[in-house]
């Protein structure tokens, strides 16, 4: 056995006696902002329509905790449609430099007002003027339009700060499964997921067959 395959097998029997899936989340994430070479943070969210037919796309996780995995978005567009009507969603984290992924499965609530107010006041000032510029997920006639939209946009709030639109806010998807994917030799890989019955439940921990 190879070095490197030594400690990758160090490393997947450590976490698999983890209790704490949030802890290990952290551990994973700050190993992922090591190694990988772009966007450690990014992850697919899936969500379903009025039909019941899924739907998923790749955002940036801007913050997570025992309460929950947060990211924002507008909510007049299609993922903001199907959350609010649905009040579920799921998320995928790929580290393939890592050879991980974390699966989470739960129940969404809006952020707070105070929350979704900091995190819009951080963001670049031309991200700003673009929330207000954009209906997202609505059909653009021409990249013109849009364009038109940003000149608007930038003339109108051309002095001061630029507030947070009324329809921009944010999502926090508090998971009631997390699973971790491990990578090994032969297919035989780990899995560890963990389950509760509500939000603020207490998690069981259970392995799973590769």
């Amino acid at each position: 056995m190879s070095l490197n395959e030594l400690t990758t097998l160090t490393a997947s029997l450590g976490f698999t006696e983890r209790n704490d899936p949030f802890k290990l989340f952290a551990e994973w994430m700050e190993d992922a902002k090591k190694s990988e070479p772009n966007d450690p943070d990014a992850m697919s969210v899936a969500t379903v329509d009025e039909d019941g037919l899924p739907n998923v796309r790749m955002i940036l996780l801007k913050d997570f905790s025992e309460r929950g995995f947060v990211f924002y978005t507008n909510f007049e567009s299609q993922k903001g449609h199907e959350i609010l009507a649905t009040g579920k969603a799921a998320l995928c984290f790929h580290w393939k430099t890592l050879r991980r992924q974390v699966r989470v499965r739960g129940i969404v609530e809006t952020v707070s007002d105070a929350e979704a107010d900091a995190y819009f006041k951080s963001r670049a000032r031309d991200s700003r003027i673009g929330a207000w510029a954009s209906q997202q997920s609505r059909p653009l006639k021409a990249r013109f339009e849009l364009e038109t939209a940003v000149a608007m946009a930038t003339a109108r709030y051309a002095l001061g700060d630029v507030p947070r639109p009324p329809y921009w806010s944010g999502f926090r998807v508090r998971p009631l499964s997390i699973e971790f994917w491990h990578d090994r030799p032969f297919r035989l890989h780990d899995r560890v997921v963990f389950r509760r019955e509500k939000p603020d439940g207490e998690f069981s921990k259970a392995r799973l067959y590769p």
